[in-house]
């Protein structure tokens, strides 16, 4: 995404990078970190030694500045962009997070986020999908463009009675709406799709901002998606993961079916890089994973762990890592195997509420990974998770 350059008129949140030192390399990826930070009114630095977290990871930051508790995150090049429940949207500027821009104060609640190219999409609880640009007459104004469905989809449609269907007793609207909050968004190859607590995920071509198709996709509300390589993963509060394919010029069809616990909600969904293992959170606080093979349509449970004592609401990918964040308040670090198994190396503790949405930046940080989560207590914080090298975990494994 491009945005425009920092507006003078914005104060910096932090007044230097988080990441200020130079790191010293002990080991072939591994080292120190420095996070030396200078207090500022809109973002709370923590110093190493007051870090609340397990082992060498640590907490770098608590940005504040939302008016209500933080509903989702997405990263994009230098900025990271969160959206709360109180309507507004701020984006951050990295490394140091200054606050580059708010805007979205006014429309629905925000439940989810994406950016593609140089527009950013947001979900909201009032059914509404909105596109936003950064507007080229003004520095740092995100300016609306669009809301899905367009004015043009509607003219197309409304007309021909084929095109309604009921959404419960004596409603009816038009199969390209949602008829209930939208909780969730995933991109992929051009397509937007969107998860609805009305059941339906519903497939968006971002060229033309067309709805293509609405597919009755599960028995309860949707929570999660995840999409890769034309693979859509939808997870829902009846217990189910399903897995979509794109038949051809045809429309989606259910090519796989993962069951998690029974009568237990499936609140988030990842996929891995190669998709070839899936994990899902749990409304128990389960964390399960699932094997398939190259078609997609046999898989295996291969993980089942107990990851907090209180429910999984939001899972993100780093790599050989897995972050979970739970109703109780943490965050918990796991490893992935080989075979797809999990072992927690790390806790991270801090939130003053639920831990509602985490994103993992890709790019390694001085031998580990930059994570930010947002949680009900309306704050993002920024945490470094260390990765341990391989030459310490053979040092391990000889010792055990």
């Amino acid at each position: 995404m491009v945005f425009c350059k920092h507006s003078p008129a914005l104060e910096p949140t932090l007044l230097v990078p988080l990441l200020s030192k130079p790191m010293i390399s002990t080991d072939s990826d591994d080292g120190p970190i420095s996070d030396n930070c200078s207090k500022a009114s809109t973002a709370m630095p923590v110093s190493g030694s007051a870090t609340p977290v397990s082992g060498s990871h640590r907490s770098l930051a608590i940005l504040s500045g939302h008016v209500g508790s933080v509903s989702c995150l997405a990263l994009c090049g230098e900025f990271v962009l969160s959206a709360s429940q109180g309507k507004d949207i701020i984006v951050w500027q990295q490394p140091d997070l200054r606050q580059f821009a708010k805007f979205g104060q006014g429309e629905g609640s925000v439940k989810a986020l994406v950016t593609t190219g140089n527009r950013v999409f947001t979900a909201h609880q009032d059914s509404r999908i909105r596109v936003w640009k950064v507007s080229r007459s003004s520095e740092n104004i995100f300016r609306l463009t669009a809301t899905l469905p367009t004015t043009k989809d509607y003219l197309g449609k409304f007309m021909k009675q084929s095109n309604y269907v009921q959404t419960r007793r004596h409603h009816r609207k038009l199969w390209i709406e949602h008829a209930d909050s939208i909780s969730c968004l995933a991109v992929c190859n051009g397509i937007i799709y969107s998860g609805s607590w009305d059941k339906t995920l519903k497939v968006w071509r971002i060229s033309d901002l067309r709805c293509l198709e609405s597919i009755r996709a599960h028995d309860d509300a949707i929570n999660g998606l995840a999409a890769h390589k034309g693979v859509v993963y939808s997870a829902s509060a009846d217990g189910k993961i399903k897995i979509w394919v794109k038949n051809g010029e045809a429309s989606h069809c259910l090519k796989g079916l993962l069951e998690g616990h029974k009568d237990v909600a499936m609140n988030s969904v990842v996929v891995c890089e190669d998709g070839r293992m899936v994990y899902g959170g749990g409304s128990d606080g389960c964390l399960m994973g699932w094997e398939g093979d190259s078609g997609l349509e046999k898989w295996k449970l291969v993980c089942d762990v107990k990851a907090h004592p209180m429910a999984v609401l939001c899972l993100c990918l780093a790599g050989e890592f897995i972050c979970s964040g739970s109703a109780d308040n943490s965050i918990s670090v796991w490893r992935r195997g080989a075979n797809g198994g999990l072992s927690r190396v790390g806790i991270l503790s801090g939130h003053e509420g639920p831990v509602k949405c985490l994103q993992a930046s890709p790019n390694s940080v001085g031998g580990g990974f930059l994570l930010y989560s947002g949680g009900l207590d309306r704050s993002l914080r920024v945490w470094w998770v260390h990765k341990e090298s391989s030459i310490q975990r053979n040092r391990e494994a000889q010792r055990s």
